[in-house]
């Protein structure tokens, strides 16, 4: 437990040091019960620290910057004071808490926690659901009155989409229990316990040998003559386009070898657009990425990815293997080229996460077996893999291929017998 006086210079040179808890504390050593804590994130904030009626308390005071390390001790004080007169600040301050709205809950939730603890997209889809579901819904509210009914109806007003039916239900339970640990709710009164969630219909669609060769033919026309584009024909200013057969857009090279190695790896579509080349291992044939959805994570490449990697050209002052259009930047996104692709090829519905479930399909169905397909595909719960585990059919179409002809042969030997 690291012991220092509390000054600008200790604050500052505060660090979080992995591995450890969330929370890392520098306690002071002219005030005793008066303390800073620092995050992952580099967030620092001061707390007050005492025990009444034999339990160890802490109330926050505020993080640094709006506050000064004087300015802390000075309030850690006045709190430690009214402690050491019999006061509760805790309990007071548990009281204002419980007053509070799901909105009030809902901004420090998102900016203490989840901009903290999650990847950015994610935070950026708690911050979504938040506001476009749970804000109009609750919002006003106080947040130790909402009941087990109010989820309910939020949830049937969303029947129509039940898998952000599901996730609202989610996020709404994971901020009860931020607030239970703050000392705004019991943990043990979260309402969304005991709501039944919809069912989730299976989205994983899986490309044919033959949608595969189609997927080849328009990558290869995309990169070398372009693909076909239509335009509307009742437009005033049709009359000024090029004729149909020159109406076509060519593909950049780096757009197609992005496609070509989301299927080749099984990777995700933001690990190959964020990848860069000091990342890849020719030698080994990995690309090693220092963080991806799961943590760290290698991303090991076949012949065929690697020789994708091989025909891609350098930018000078770009990292990304995947160069976008500004200096040094990845490319956004595949959203304009892969709509492209996808109607030359015919791939109505597929979507590109599609092209990883293809690349698990068809190493399920070639035997490799779930646990290696799963490393492959960087999962972190063998239950995630799970879902590829009906194409896994070799083994069973050899077990009834030998029960077969175990008992056929043995029908054909009865007709020697008397």
């Amino acid at each position: 437990m690291a012991r220092e006086k509390i000054n600008k210079r200790a604050v500052d040179a505060l660090t979080w040091r992995p591995p450890g808890p969330p929370q890392q504390f520098l306690w002071d050593t002219v005030l005793r019960g008066f303390g800073v804590y620092v995050l992952a994130s580099g967030q620092k904030t001061y707390v007050a620290q005492f025990r009444r009626e034999g339990r160890s308390q802490r109330v926050k005071i505020g993080p640094h910057g709006p506050f000064t390390p004087e300015k802390a001790r000075a309030q850690a004080a006045r709190i430690l004071g009214r402690v050491a007169h019999g006061e509760d600040p805790a309990a007071e301050r548990r009281e204002r808490r419980a007053a509070r709205t799901v909105n009030a809950v809902a901004d420090e939730f998102l900016a203490d926690h989840v901009d903290e603890l999650r990847k950015p997209r994610t935070a950026a889809e708690y911050r979504r659901i938040v506001d476009l579901h749970i804000r109009p819904a609750l919002g006003r509210s106080l947040i130790r009155e909402v009941k087990r009914a109010d989820l309910a109806s939020l949830r049937a007003d969303l029947r129509e989409t039940p898998i952000m039916a599901n996730r609202v239900l989610a996020v709404f339970g994971s901020l009860w229990s931020y607030s239970a640990r703050v000392g705004d709710v019991e943990a043990d009164a979260n309402p969304v316990r005991g709501i039944e969630r919809y069912r989730e219909q299976g989205r994983e669609r899986f490309l044919t040998t033959v949608e595969l060769a189609r997927l080849g033919v328009a990558l290869e026309e995309g990169e070398a003559l372009g693909l076909p584009y239509a335009i509307d024909e009742t437009r005033p200013t049709a009359k000024h386009a090029p004729k149909s057969e020159n109406r076509r857009v060519k593909l950049d090279a780096f757009a197609v070898a992005a496609i070509r190695l989301l299927l080749l790896t099984g990777a995700r579509l933001r690990e190959i657009l964020g990848a860069k080349w000091e990342q890849v291992d020719f030698e080994r044939g990995i690309l090693f990425l220092p963080d991806s959805k799961t943590g760290r994570k290698p991303i090991y490449l076949s012949a065929a990815a690697q020789a994708v990697l091989a025909s891609l050209p350098r930018v000078e002052g770009n990292p990304h293997i995947i160069a976008g259009v500004k200096e040094g930047a990845p490319r956004a996104d595949l959203a304009k080229p892969w709509a492209a692709v996808k109607r030359a090829a015919k791939l109505e519905g597929v979507r590109l996460h599609d092209l990883r479930h293809s690349f698990a399909s068809f190493g399920a169905g070639a035997s490799l077996g779930l646990p290696i397909v799963g490393k492959l595909l960087g999962h972190s719960q063998a239950a995630t893999t799970q879902r590829y585990a009906h194409l896994d059919s070799d083994p069973l179409r050899r077990a009834v291929d030998a029960i077969g002809a175990t008992i056929a042969a043995a029908m054909d030997g009865s007709k020697g017998l008397p």
